[in-house]
């Protein structure tokens, strides 16, 4: 062993040892034109900043968003040097965080589901802005800029939100029958995706009010609460998002909380003078070059369209709903909101179709 571990020591000391480097985050170990020749970054004495917005950068679904982000150096150190670029986005659950893309110089990499759309913005000097195309409702989230010189390695976050609407769902087969996979699916379904925690927050302080437990993007299982009482934590409890924490994603069963954006077309309503099957409905949306609206086209329309119909239509899932903007007589409550007639089994009513622009 003392053999070995000699003989060990005499290797790293003689010039045939490398040290590590993994091709991206070390660029001056080992230098740029791969010639076997070690290089050694030493401290230049300034300091790398980088800046991102401080506020959230607003988007909607199926829109292009660029997220600002600027390095300099201080003090500064004159021509544009060649750095590293990562842009990431952290999880809501805190685990590993995901990759968007890596760029140095003009060459770039973006990888999973942002492939093909997005790309590094550099029309000033010393700019790491990242530009999105055709955003989506996962997209929704914080997003690190990381820059890498030599050694130095400095970051900062933005936050990118996508306006939208959260939505309770229960399935037809009534309160409390969703495992955290289920849940998932069942937003998917709709037109959405599960809301994280700031989209519930966001839709609480704007009203939402809603007794029954559901499953956000995280994991945890949460509901929002405007007027406190008995059956809803009590009536001393301040008003609030109420938690029950993190729950087991495939043994514990409740609602969904789901999130939809802005559309990119438009819902409308057709009947006929004796109502339609669901089937019918199907077929009326088709023969109008459309398809019968899912429910979170129908919240997006009601939010930011302002569809109001006080007149019963199916959606996709077979729930029978309609849209009150401007609450009135016989249509309801007295506050605007998307009324529900839960999933009959029969009936005859008219229908909302989705065509996109």
């Amino acid at each position: 062993l003392p053999l070995l571990l000699k003989a060990t020591l005499l290797h790293l000391a003689s010039g045939s040892y490398h040290p590590f480097y993994n091709g991206f985050y070390y660029n001056h170990i080992m230098n740029d034109n791969d010639d076997g020749q070690d290089k050694v970054d030493y401290f230049n004495g300034a300091r790398l900043v980088v800046e991102t917005s401080r506020d959230p950068v607003y988007s909607y679904n199926g829109a292009n968003v660029t997220l600002p982000c600027h390095y300099h150096y201080e003090p500064d150190l004159g021509p544009k040097r060649k750095i590293r670029i990562k842009w990431s986005k952290l999880r809501d659950d805190f685990t590993k965080e995901q990759d968007v893309l890596v760029a140095i110089g003009k060459t770039y990499m973006a990888f999973g589901d942002f492939k093909g759309r997005a790309h590094i913005h550099q029309a000033s000097r010393h700019e790491a802005s990242l530009v999105i195309t055709d955003v989506r409702l996962k997209d929704d989230g914080k997003y690190r800029c990381e820059v890498i010189d030599g050694l130095e390695d400095e970051n900062d976050v933005v936050d990118l939100r996508l306006k939208g609407i959260v939505f309770p769902y229960q399935p037809p087969r009534g309160q409390y029958r969703l495992n955290f996979h289920e849940a998932e699916h069942v937003c998917q379904d709709q037109g959405a995706i599960l809301a994280n925690f700031n989209q519930l927050f966001q839709a609480w302080s704007e009203g939402l009010d809603w007794c029954n437990a559901g499953w956000l993007a995280d994991g945890t299982v949460q509901y929002p609460i405007r007027l406190p009482r008995k059956p809803c934590g009590g009536v001393h409890l301040a008003p609030g998002i109420r938690s029950y924490g993190p729950r087991h994603r495939h043994l514990h069963r409740f609602d969904a909380f789901c999130f939809s954006s802005a559309l990119k077309g438009e819902v409308f309503y057709l009947d006929r003078p004796a109502g339609m099957t669901l089937e019918e409905a199907k077929q009326s949306c088709q023969d109008a070059g459309a398809e019968i609206a899912r429910v979170g086209q129908l919240y997006s329309a009601w939010k930011f369209l302002e569809l109001d119909r006080c007149s019963a239509g199916w959606l996709a899932d077979g729930s029978v709903r309609y849209p009150i903007v401007t609450p009135r007589a016989n249509c309801g409550p007295a506050e605007p909101g998307v009324r529900s007639f839960g999933f009959p089994s029969k009936g005859r009513f008219g229908v909302f179709c989705y065509r996109e622009r």
